[in-house]
């Protein structure tokens, strides 16, 4: 038996997966390493399941990860079933993922957090500023050196 589609569903994608859906207009990725064709479905999650998934299959990946948030209403030629899944159930989305059923892309952290724009911002701009007071310690060093020599 299975229970009726939430009203949002979740993914966790490569950036790399997502940005051939912007070319191709459908995401078919069912998990890691799975297409549609080879699983029958897309394995999604309700939002309090998101951070379990993350942990379990993503979390040692190393690729860039962004959460897709998912208006079941707006899939186009898929259908969702909330199927059991040990003790759990999780919602499969049986058909590709057109592009305008995702409501929302967000980044995701190394620890399965959403990413702000504004804070992924500030992490480049702290690695920026790390890089240059590097540089400028090394000119500093090199300039003592020179005098003293």
């Amino acid at each position: 038996m299975t229970e009726p589609a939430p009203h949002r569903i979740f993914h966790i994608a490569t950036a790399a997966d997502w940005r051939r859906t912007l070319e191709t207009g459908t995401y078919t990725t069912s998990t890691v390493g799975r297409t549609l064709e080879q699983e029958g479905f897309i394995h999604a999650s309700r939002r309090d399941q998101v951070q379990g998934v993350f942990d379990r299959y993503y979390r040692s990946l190393g690729e860039d990860l962004v959460l897709l948030t998912i208006d079941p209403a707006r899939l186009a030629d898929a259908q969702v079933r909330v199927e059991a899944v040990g003790d759990d159930t999780y919602p499969h989305v049986y058909g590709p993922i057109n592009r305008s059923a995702v409501l929302d892309v967000v980044p995701l952290s190394r620890t399965g957090g959403t990413e702000t724009l504004l804070s992924l911002w500030l992490k480049g701009m702290a690695v920026r500023m790390g890089i240059a007071l590097a540089v400028m310690v090394a000119i500093a060093v090199v300039v003592l050196v020179v005098q003293n020599a």
